[in-house]
């Protein structure tokens, strides 16, 4: 059995609160996936195709910002990790970019789309079937 060689794109440790990475948590990720790898002596990784990321945002607080640190929430359709983040990483900021960029090519590539819908409070097309109510066809012929 041969090892898979470690074409990492980006590898970070999450850091205590004042930004030494003294954790056991590891972030990465490669041009096809997401890896959370937790724990010392139990060890768990997670992983998250990049396609199944559908939104991402940064939180820094004031804790965080003197120390140069951030945090990137990750939003996904993954069925293990679901909901997910990066807990105090630094380039916070650059490192969103570059996973942003990331899963917009691996979403080109497979060719997946998410569908947004928007709720038009005037317009509620779930209880209509195409036909104006008000109008009675009977009445016409």
């Amino acid at each position: 059995m041969s090892k898979k060689k470690d074409n990492k794109i980006w590898k970070d440790r999450k850091r205590n609160w004042c930004g030494l990475p003294w954790t056991f948590t590891i972030y990465s990720f490669d041009e096809e996936r997401v890896y959370v790898e937790q724990g010392v002596l139990n060890k768990r990784l997670d992983e998250c195709r990049m396609y199944r990321i559908l939104d991402l945002s940064v939180t820094r607080s004031f804790g965080q910002r003197i120390f140069g640190m951030g945090t990137i929430h990750v939003h996904s359709s993954d069925r293990t990790l679901k909901d997910f983040e990066f807990k105090n990483i630094k380039h916070v900021m650059e490192v969103k970019e570059q996973l942003s960029e990331l899963v917009e090519q691996m979403r080109d590539k497979k060719r997946v789309t998410s569908r947004e819908f928007i709720h038009d409070s005037d317009h509620d097309f779930d209880d209509h079937n195409g036909y104006d109510d008000d109008d009675d066809y009977d009445d016409q012929h």
